[in-house]
């Protein structure tokens, strides 16, 4: 059975906003809004590994509880 992509389906998701994030244009910030930027996305970057590391901390879990 081949796999479906929801998003084949549905389409990307609207609020999702990383698109618009990548395309925007970084030429009219100045240094310090740049700085401001990084330290943003860096706090994502930690939030979302924080995410995953649950996420991945959970399956662990849930494996471990239905092999017995």
């Amino acid at each position: 059975m081949p796999v479906v992509d929801l998003d084949d389906i549905l389409g990307a998701r609207p609020d999702d906003p990383l698109p618009a994030l990548l395309r925007e244009d970084l030429d009219r910030l100045s240094v310090a809004e740049l700085e401001a930027r990084i330290t943003a996305l860096q706090g994502e970057i930690a939030r979302t590994r924080r995410k995953i590391d649950g996420a991945v901390d959970h399956m662990a879990s849930a494996d471990a509880l239905f092999r017995r």
